[in-house]
């Protein structure tokens, strides 16, 4: 049996029969300020959850369902979010620092004021994502996909950009030049009469 409960109260938020959370069925939850540090949630369903200011620090949350859930100011510093599915969801002013996200599905969350410092964001689909004043310093977003992003006032010093899809929609910091970066200008195909037609 696992017992989840809050940081500072120790208040019992949820117990578990089970010896792992691996997989666990944790839709729409609450669990806000709830102790998760290390805690192995690979392949979790924690959609809609309220996360709000939990602390996932080390947290193994790999191929875990989190669409819709709400983790504002909560702690996922070294995590692994590798394949997680975190569309929708608001992240703003979480510590992703250092957090693996390779593969993640971030589109049309929100992560504005996030810290995302050396996170490692390598083929992340951030298509219409909010990194408004994000800190990216750091970070390996080597192709990702930001097209339709916005990014205006983030901090992408030392940020690894090469092969980074962006469109003509993305937003950047004022005076931020993609290209210098080595991003990649994505081109949507339009399609001919025919293949409407047809």
């Amino acid at each position: 049996m696992i017992v989840i409960r809050k940081m500072e109260t120790r208040e019992v938020l949820l117990t578990v029969d089970s010896d792992t959370l691996e997989g666990a069925l944790l839709r729409a939850s609450d669990l806000s300020l709830a102790d998760l540090r290390y805690a192995d949630l690979r392949g979790a369903n924690l959609t809609v959850a309220d996360l709000r200011q939990a602390n996932l620090k080390g947290a193994d949350l790999r191929g875990a369902d989190l669409r819709g859930a709400d983790l504002r100011g909560a702690n996922l510093s070294r995590s692994d979010l590798r394949d997680t599915n975190l569309s929708d969801c608001d992240l703003s002013e979480c510590n992703l620092s250092a957090a693996l996200l390779n593969g993640a599905d971030l589109t049309e969350a929100t992560l504005g004021e996030a810290n995302l410092h050396g996170a490692n964001l390598v083929l992340a689909t951030m298509i219409h994502t909010d990194l408004g004043r994000a800190t990216l310093s750091r970070a390996n977003l080597y192709n990702a996909n930001v097209c339709g992003a916005n990014l205006r006032g983030s901090i992408l010093e030392g940020a690894e950009l090469e092969a980074t899809k962006y469109d003509a929609a993305t937003q950047w910091p004022d005076g931020f030049d993609p290209a210098r970066s080595r991003a990649v200008l994505a081109f949507r195909r339009r399609r001919t009469d025919r293949e409407a037609i047809g």
